[in-house]
């Protein structure tokens, strides 16, 4: 069968903007710097505050979906008015199980994939965007493509039933960690030809490398103050580093459902003056705190909802920008990470180990440049944007067939 190329692809986000998810905005730069036709569909607005200026670079159309509670009454005349030729009861028995606000904004995606001849979707994470997707492709009849990342595949609420819904119906799965992709296969057989790692890639010419030989002694933490973050076993780690009469700073930029529990441990050490929650930050602000900073500190758990990281984009960043790290080997993080070579790992709930890691980088200026030189190359070699983006166009855009296949609508 004769195939085309794919020019116009509509990613699908659940929200849009997010400060935590700059690998979706790097991948989308990356899309329009190769010439790719990209617009944005987001299920609701962000409620985060400002935007890094990689979204203000952004020439991609973002088009938010009406997130209103559709009556059933409605959405059976929606269904029949959008049914061409007798179909009513297929879209019924497609939608059937699914949320009637889900199935209302992937019947207003079909109509947008009509009007602007968008010809795949491609979804950031298996949750109710991926739901959406999976319904306006198939209604439309055009393909959909998902990247699986940590919390849709690992946390306990993710059914099984849902996640190979949408793994089935896909033309391609990525994962960000070959120890995603091992995961997936291993749970769904029947896709795992279609699944495949590509890392998330980040812009190195806005990372640029600097030696950290003569930085302060400041601990960088960064992410969700959400429990496989590991940040209470941080803040244990430099009570440890304290208690040894260290002079130092630790610095966790992020914001999240733990922050009162965490600033309560943090009181219980007597942490105030050691040990700050600085809050959201934009990728900007986020770049400057880890230029900064003698060590970053990613020490990852597996938490006890199932969920945890996949391959922390922070990571990337701070070993791109000459940040020598300390992470823990949970999930994809050794693929990075390689213990005495690109950054010191740890066993994850380990604060006397994570302190004493700590403590190595922050005393030893020679073990922090070895470490931050190697981890940038590393950083050249496998995690340029635009390299790994262009690997994802080969896995998901090889093309469509001429012949479309059955429209629902």
């Amino acid at each position: 069968m004769r195939m085309r190329t794919l020019r116009r692809v509509g990613y699908v986000a659940k929200v849009f903007p997010r400060l935590s998810e700059t690998f979706i905005v790097s991948e989308l730069l990356a899309q329009e710097r190769a010439g790719l036709d990209v617009e944005v569909f987001s299920l609701r607005p962000s409620v985060d505050r400002g935007v890094h200026d990689a979204h203000a670079r952004l020439r991609a159309r973002v088009t938010y979906l009406d997130d209103g509670d559709p009556t059933l009454g409605a959405l059976l005349g929606e269904l029949a008015a959008a049914a061409p030729t007798g179909d009513l009861e297929a879209m019924i028995a497609l939608v059937a199980h699914e949320h009637p606000r889900e199935v209302a904004q992937a019947l207003e995606l079909v109509r947008h994939v009509h009007a602007r001849e968008i010809e795949h979707l491609h979804v950031h994470c298996v949750n109710a965007a991926a739901t959406v997707a999976r319904l306006a492709a198939t209604l439309a009849g055009i393909t959909y493509s998902v990247t699986a990342h940590a919390e849709d595949i690992f946390h306990e609420d993710v059914t099984r039933k849902h996640l190979h819904g949408v793994l089935t119906g896909a033309s391609a799965v990525i994962s960000v960690s070959d120890f995603n992709v091992a995961h997936l296969r291993r749970q769904f057989p029947d896709v795992a030809a279609r699944v495949h790692r590509v890392y998330n890639g980040i812009e190195l010419d806005r990372f640029p490398f600097t030696f950290p030989a003569e930085r302060p002694p400041v601990i960088s933490g960064v992410g969700r103050l959400v429990e496989k973050k590991g940040f209470g076993d941080l803040i244990d780690a430099c009570a440890l580093l304290a208690a040894t009469g260290r002079d130092f700073k630790c610095r966790v930029v992020g914001q999240g459902a733990l922050e009162d529990d965490l600033r309560a441990r943090i009181a219980r050490h007597g942490l105030e003056g050691v040990v700050t929650l600085a809050g959201p930050a934009s990728q900007e602000e986020v770049r400057a705190e880890m230029r900064s900073a003698a060590v970053l500190a990613a020490p990852s758990i597996v938490g006890a909802d199932g969920d945890r990281d996949g391959l922390p984009t922070v990571l990337l960043e701070a070993m791109a920008l000459g940040t020598p790290c300390v992470a823990t080997g949970v999930a994809g993080i050794p693929e990075v990470l390689q213990d005495g070579r690109t950054g010191l790992q740890v066993p994850q709930r380990s604060p006397v180990e994570l302190a004493a890691a700590l403590g190595r980088l922050l005393d030893d200026i020679n073990v922090r440049v070895e470490l931050a030189a190697r981890a940038r190359l590393l950083m050249e070699e496998r995690f340029d944007v635009h390299h790994n983006v262009a690997g994802w166009r080969n896995v998901v855009l090889k093309g469509v067939p001429d012949a479309s296949r059955l429209r629902l609508c």
